[in-house]
């Protein structure tokens, strides 16, 4: 028996040893993997975020992924797990912008783009180490040779070229439209990077002037100086007599001219039942003036001012404005009532700051524009349906294949433009002809810059959404034709978080079924979110995170796998806990117990002698090959806590409890026929338990693996998954 397994088990000593076998081995390559693999097996890594460390939600994707591969692996296929890192333009620049505003007391114009773009190059590079070796610390078995980052050469290129195709097929635009902007990072964010707050604020009550007909309520009247309608629903009989009809007013100094419409947008049931329509600062409010062709008229400014208007709000704080603007209601006897209601404000994740719906001119995705794909008329709206409807992508669990088709259905123009220097720069070049200032008379797009000379090229960088709707494919080396995107894509499955489950999910499958005409994968896992033992959301704030290096460090990465899988069904949220960690870390002793126990009992058994088993041997081989069948039944189905679960009762109740203890006379008594089955069987169950307990804790079991008779020159992570013993 192995000296080592005479001490108690040490996973600190032990895991990074086996990681770094498992590298030298070569076998997370599938080029390198033993054995003539036909089928192949593929997943991409969801790129973390170059903004710092892994917490426990990344530690639970990465311990999805990592069991669904080694077991693929195990079945023989030919499986390739691709990593790489998000450069998460918004989030990544604004904390560089932080830090060097905290220390030097700069902003990026003081330093200029380049500087700025150098700093958070390095300031990346140094968060992407220490993900790596994050990801390493998990256990992840993935290619690192095929390493990708969304801001590479290569994904650029893959960007570009995606960029010039739409744009050249008219699906890229570059329009006023209504965007969230964020007027303390100065850029257009995505609906994913706002934070709803909850906030105490009052609904106002008011008239326009004394001789307007309707009441309108709204929590933010500075707004109202852009208002060009007022709108009812069509059902209302309060309103009916006023439809179609128009006045002008008054309001606070600045002149409105207002038309009365229906609209079934509107809910009667909200303050008067009448809406003031603002059309250029709010995106429900948009839609409605696209619907009735109505003006649209901005009012605030970038940096959330009041650009009409006299003295009196001209060119305030819209917060400043709406007190002014009160003031006067109350002065004119126009405010009917002012009540306290709680509200969600949006702001902006990175700055804090509250965002503002304003019209921008900026770069779209027009999702709804027809186009010509396999001899057939579509839109980008229809090709990221219909995957789901006909069924060549599975969504798991099912219940969110409602929540996408609804986000499908309400889909509108994507912008993709952001006023930031870090990330994909939009590849659009403009040049001037013209004696007017400031007029662009041509415009080029293209993978590389123009030749000739006086090109400016455009100053924004795209949504960072944009290039990680590219994952499956450019990763795999498009817009080349290469081996590797020949070989493994369209990819197996998709495991990530629901929350992103419009924002990335649906965004790949739009980009590769228009670029490749083919899905991303063919199967979609929703994990939820780990939260603490309270069910609370960890954050700084709260201080209740864990690391998954100091959970490893302390209590063994393999006990914190499975208290994150263990009892966690898809879709749903999970609680974890140093107690539920402590409980798989002395899971691991009894492992280690178990096989210090059969090793020392079993010095002279040969599996390949095949004995006449004993009626109750036989037994124990059935009950394991049921438990086989269910964890691989399980596996196949997606259903990781159930096969985790079935694995941890099987060897701790039963192979522990009920056949060792059951063994001890057996082993030391007199009938040598009993013994050698008893010692086959042991051993066998040892040997088979260690197989199906891989993929969920790969560290113990590969160093116990090694110990193993005749099974220390090959890897368990290459061994074939067991199949029942008849």
């Amino acid at each position: 028996m192995d000296p080592k397994l005479l001490k108690p088990y040490d996973p600190a000593s032990t895991e990074s040893r086996v990681y770094k076998k498992w590298e030298e081995s070569g076998y997370f390559n599938p080029d390198n993997l033993p054995g003539d693999r036909k089928e192949v097996f593929t997943i991409v890594m969801p790129p973390p975020n170059v903004t710092g460390i892994l917490h426990m939600g990344h530690a639970m994707m990465l311990t999805v992924e990592d069991i669904i591969i080694r077991y693929q692996r195990m079945l023989g296929k030919k499986t390739l797990w691709i990593p790489g890192t998000d450069h998460a333009a918004i989030a990544t620049q604004s904390k560089v912008e932080k830090e060097i505003y905290k220390k030097e007391g700069k902003n990026r114009h003081d330093l200029g783009r380049e500087e700025l773009l150098t700093r958070i190059r390095q300031f990346a590079k140094e968060s992407h180490d220490t993900i790596a070796s994050q990801i390493k610390v998990i256990g992840s078995s993935c290619d690192w040779s095929r390493e990708a980052f969304t801001l590479d050469n290569k994904r650029n290129l893959a960007v570009n070229t995606v960029f010039k195709k739409m744009y050249a097929d008219g699906l890229i635009y570059r329009g006023h439209r209504i965007v969230n902007w964020d007027p303390k990072g100065q850029t257009t964010i995505s609906d994913d990077e706002i934070v709803y707050e909850e906030r105490k604020g009052i609904l106002y009550t008011f008239k326009y002037d004394k001789d307007f007909p309707i009441a309108i309520s709204t929590t933010r009247p500075e707004t109202k100086v852009g208002d060009t309608a007022v709108a009812v629903h069509p059902d209302d009989e309060r309103y009916k007599k006023y439809v179609g009809k128009e006045y002008d007013v008054e309001f606070c100094g600045v002149p409105l001219h207002l038309k009365i419409i229906a609209d079934k947008e509107v809910d009667k049931e909200f303050g008067t039942g009448a809406l003031g329509v603002t059309p250029a600062h709010s995106q429900i409010d948009w839609i409605i003036a696209e619907r009735h062709d109505l003006p649209k008229k901005q009012v605030i400014n970038e940096f959330a001012k009041m650009t009409v208007g006299d003295d009196r709000i001209l060119n305030k704080k819209t917060t400043e404005a709406r007190a002014v603007i009160v003031e006067w209601l109350k002065a004119e006897d126009l405010l009917q009532e002012e009540k306290e209601v709680t509200q969600n404000i949006s702001t902006a994740e990175r700055t804090g700051g509250i965002v503002e719906p304003l019209p921008k001119l900026q770069w779209f995705i027009a999702v709804n524009k027809e186009f010509t794909k396999n001899g057939k008329t579509t839109t980008l709206k229809k090709i990221t349906k219909e995957p789901i409807e006909k069924g060549e992508i599975k969504i798991i669990p099912d219940y969110f294949s409602k929540t996408y088709f609804h986000w499908i259905d309400n889909l509108n123009d994507w912008c993709i433009s952001r006023q930031i220097w870090y990330g994909h720069r939009i590849p659009v070049w403009y040049r001037s002809t013209s004696l007017t200032a400031g007029k662009d008379d041509e415009i080029y797009c293209g993978i590389e810059a123009p030749e000739g000379e006086g090109w400016k090229q455009d100053e924004d960088t795209l949504d960072t959404w944009f290039s990680s709707a590219l994952w499956t494919f450019s990763t795999l080396g498009w817009p080349e034709k290469t081996k590797d995107l020949e070989t493994y894509h369209p990819t197996d499955v998709l495991e990530t978080g629901y929350e992103i489950i419009f924002f990335w999910v649906a965004r790949m499958i739009m980009m590769t079924e228009y670029n490749l005409g083919t899905i991303p994968f063919k199967n979609v896992y929703f994990h939820g979110t780990v939260r603490d033992a309270k069910g609370r959301r960890m954050s700084k704030s709260l201080g209740n995170g864990m690391d998954p290096i100091e959970v490893a460090n302390k209590f063994g990465m393999d006990a914190g796998r499975m208290a994150l899988v263990v009892g966690t069904a898809p879709g749903t949220d999970s609680k974890i806990s140093e107690d539920k960690i402590k409980g798989y870390k002395h899971f691991a002793n009894k492992i280690w117990n178990i096989t210090r126990f059969v090793l020392s009992s079993t010095t002279d058994t040969d599996l390949d002698s095949n004995p006449t088993l004993e009626e109750n041997d036989e037994k124990i081989i059935n009950e394991l090959n049921k438990t086989i069948e269910d964890v691989t039944a399980d596996l196949d189905n997606y259903r990781f806590y159930m096969a985790s679960e079935k694995i941890y009762h099987y060897i701790w109740h039963t192979f522990a409890d009920i056949i060792i203890e059951e063994s001890k006379p057996i082993l030391s008594g007199d009938n040598l026929a009993q013994k050698t089955s008893r010692q086959w069987t042991l051993l066998y169950t040892l040997k088979t338990s260690l197989k199906i307990l891989h993929p969920f804790m790969p560290f113990i079991t590969e160093e116990i693996w090694s110990m193993m008779p005749k099974e220390n020159e090959t890897m368990l992570m290459v061994e074939s998954w067991p199949k029942t013993k008849i």
